[in-house]
C-alpha cells in the first residue's frame, strides 16, 4: 500500500473533525484529530469482528433449523439460503476488517502522518476558494447538498491537485478509489464527473486568478 495513499485516506478520515470555520490549526491540534481517526479505525474493526460473529451464529442456527424445524422442503431451502447468505456477510466483513490492522500500523510511518496533516492543513486553509471552485464545476448542483464523505473525497482531490500541485488525472484516479471505498453506489461516478469539470477549469483558468477571485458566493457545507 503506497504512503501517499494510505496518507489520503487517513486525511479523509479525519476532515470531518476539522473546524467547519478556516482557521490556523496547530500541529498537535491536527496530530490529535489524526489520532482520534485511527482510534475510530480500531473501534471499527472490534464492531465489524463482533457483528461478523453474530451473522456466523445467526446463520448455523438457521441451518440447525432447517434439518429440525423445517415443514417442508421449500422452508428448508429458504433457512440454508439464508444461512448462506449470512455466512457471506460475515465473510466479507472479516476480510475487510483483516486489511484495518495493516492499514493502522502503516499510518504510523512519518511520512504517512506528515502528508495527511499536509492535505489537512491546506484542505482548511483554502477550504473557501476549493468550495467555490467545486461549486462552479458542479451541473445543476451544489456542494452543499452532498454527502458529507464526498464533499470531504472532492475537497481532497482538489486540494491536492491546485494548492499541492498532484497530476489531476493521479488525484481524480484517487479520489475516485476512495469513492469507492466511502461513498455510496454511484458517488465515485459523480466524484470522477465534477474532478474532470474541475481539472479543466484549472487548465483554463490561472491560478493567480482563482486565487484572487471572491468567495463570498461559496456554498460551503459547515
Amino acid at each position: 500500500m503506497q504512503a501517499r495513499r494510505i496518507a489520503r485516506e487517513l486525511a479523509l478520515l479525519s476532515v470531518g473533525q476539522l473546524p467547519s470555520k478556516p482557521q490556523q490549526l496547530q500541529t498537535q491540534q491536527l496530530q490529535d484529530i489524526v489520532l482520534a481517526a485511527i482510534r475510530t479505525l480500531t473501534t471499527e474493526v472490534q464492531d465489524t469482528l463482533e457483528t461478523a460473529a453474530a451473522e456466523l451464529s445467526r446463520a448455523s442456527d438457521r441451518l440447525l433449523n432447517s434439518e429440525t424445524r423445517a415443514i417442508d422442503l421449500n422452508s428448508a431451502k429458504a433457512m440454508v439460503t439464508e444461512a448462506v447468505e449470512l455466512t457471506q456477510k460475515a465473510i466479507n466483513r472479516i476480510g475487510a476488517s483483516l486489511e484495518l490492522p495493516e492499514f493502522i500500523q502503516l499510518v504510523n510511518q512519518k511520512e504517512v502522518r506528515a502528508y495527511a496533516m499536509e492535505i489537512l492543513t491546506q484542505v482548511q486553509a483554502n477550504r473557501a476558494k476549493v468550495d467555490q471552485l467545486i461549486d462552479e464545476s458542479m451541473v445543476d448542483w451544489q456542494l452543499s447538498r452532498l454527502a458529507r464523505v464526498d464533499q470531504d473525497i472532492l475537497r481532497i482531490a482538489v486540494t491536492e491537485m491546485w494548492v499541492l500541485g498532484l497530476a489531476p488525472q493521479v488525484a481524480i484516479n484517487e479520489a475516485v478509489e476512495l469513492g469507492k471505498r466511502y461513498s455510496g453506489d454511484e458517488g465515485h461516478r459523480f466524484i470522477n464527473g465534477v474532478l474532470r469539470r474541475v481539472s479543466d477549469r484549472l487548465s483554463g483558468k490561472p491560478v493567480a486568478d482563482l486565487s484572487d477571485s471572491s468567495v463570498s458566493g461559496s456554498n460551503s457545507a459547515g
